[in-house]
């Protein structure tokens, strides 16, 4: 094909792959998309041969799908037949890392791994985390608006980035590569492209914020007796440890019985309860944050707020905690196949909506297996669902839950964006009149619509 011999040309022959030489994971990414072969595989290793392939697939009319580490959920990188596939995994050097001004210059191929080692070596740490860390890729990240087990306290991927470099649909280059938290010079144009799932622009490098590493970390598991109880407990947390709770997971009990089961795990208390947190926080003594802990967890218990909390004594301890909720790798082993939602609702909300949700399930698929879970510190909550256990019925799933979240004043994604899988549903947390100015953006900046096309809605 012609466009395909320019990029060989242009870029040279052995950063372009096709037919059968393009690896099976290039084909879909971790939605459970259906796999498509694109016309071909692009790996640039510069931000120059990034430009150069754009602009050529602009003046041949040739649509490109940006590829990151592909551990999305949504179907955001899944290619099309009539695409060119532009992965971003040769570009992948940490460049540049200031300690003094705690800012870190990365290729947007580099893994949230590799960029979170970058800043331990430094005594400085990256305010994003997730559990596809040693997969998921910065410019993905990016592009998604990632967010994870730090959101509570540091943001989103949002509020971690001080500059991008971007390429625009037809091969313009925007040099946003600036490292000041105050830049009042018009429009901030980074912004737009952080969460457009590559609709906009294809983003190949990050200057991003970094923080100091805390000394100490206390986790604990603690039980509650209701949901009621969690946003109480988070509140007196925050409250005697101002900036410093790293980390607020709530489990209800469905989660932490099937995380248990599956991983043969031992039960943290002697008795089972309807709710678990998992609670963390940071200072500068680990002996002193863990009494204070002991006391705010004690008080808690005495007013009723929690049933019962176990303090981790050791590291190890308290990467057990992390083990029951990190189940979610399990999810693809033993669900077949795990329809997994990502909402967010006001945080007083969640609780309320979970019943609903249950109560619906449980009237159509008595005999469903569903897990809820989530950050809810940042309001975001996670159902997991066996599809088998429904009989397959994963768009009524969808209908039901997306239904509740409209109801509820909610958003339909908190963290993997929309892509294929919930464009459907976007009019439930987007407005007609916000609709219409996403859609004149993308007129604006991609005319062609040649970037990622059919993603998070269609022109």
């Amino acid at each position: 094909m012609e466009v395909i011999d320019a990029i060989a040309r242009a870029i040279g022959p052995d950063r372009v792959q096709t037919g059968d030489a393009i690896p099976a994971r290039h084909r879909t990414d971790w939605s459970g998309a259906a796999p498509v072969q694109p016309l071909a595989l692009v790996r640039p290793r510069s931000t120059e041969e990034v430009s150069a392939v754009l602009r050529l697939c602009s003046a041949h009319r040739v649509p490109v799908v940006p590829q990151g580490g592909l551990t999305g959920l949504a179907g955001a990188a899944v290619p099309g037949a009539d695409a060119i596939a532009l992965s971003l995994d040769r570009m992948n050097a940490v460049e540049s890392l200031d300690a003094a001004a705690a800012t870190l210059t990365v290729q947007a191929g580099a893994t949230l791994e590799a960029v979170q080692q970058a800043a331990t070596a430094h005594g400085l740490q990256f305010g994003v985390d997730l559990g596809a860390r040693g997969s998921c890729q910065i410019g993905g990240n990016l592009a998604t608006n990632a967010g994870g087990n730090g959101v509570l306290q540091f943001g989103m991927m949002r509020e971690q980035t001080l500059g991008l470099e971007v390429v625009l649909a037809d091969g313009s280059v925007l040099p946003m590569l600036r490292p000041m938290i105050k830049n009042n010079t018009g429009y901030d144009l980074k912004q737009l492209f952080i969460g457009a799932e590559g609709t906009l622009g294809v983003i190949t490098r990050a200057v991003l914020r970094l923080h100091p590493a805390p000394r100490a970390r206390a986790a604990a598991w603690v039980a509650l007796p209701d949901f009621d109880a969690a946003p109480a407990l988070l509140g007196r947390l925050q409250a005697h440890f101002p900036g410093a709770v790293a980390a607020f997971e709530l489990m209800w009990r469905d989660f932490v019985e099937t995380s248990l089961r599956w991983q043969k795990l031992r039960e943290p208390f002697e008795a089972a309860h309807p709710f678990a947190a998992l609670v963390e926080v940071v200072g500068r003594d680990e002996a002193a944050l863990r009494d204070a802990l002991e006391d705010v967890l004690g008080n808690a218990m005495a007013d009723g707020v929690a049933a019962d909390a176990t303090i981790a004594q050791s590291q190890s301890q308290a990467q057990a905690f992390w083990k029951i909720r990190e189940a979610t790798a399990e999810l693809p082993v033993h669900m077949h196949p795990p329809i997994n939602l990502d909402v967010s609702l006001p945080m007083r909300e969640i609780g309320r909506f979970a019943q609903v949700c249950r109560a619906a399930f449980d009237a159509r698929w008595p005999a469903h297996h569903s897990l809820f879970f989530g950050h809810v510190g940042d309001s975001n909550l996670h159902i997991t669902t066996d599809g088998q256990s429904i009989g397959g019925e994963a768009d009524e799933l969808e209908r039901i839950v997306y239904a509740q979240v409209a109801a509820f004043g909610g958003s339909i994604s908190a963290e993997h964006g929309i892509g294929l899988h919930k464009k459907p549903y976007l009019g439930a947390s987007r407005s007609p009149a916000e609709l219409a100015a996403m859609r004149a953006i993308r007129q604006a900046l991609d005319p062609l619509r040649l970037l990622n096309p059919g993603k998070v809605f269609d022109l």
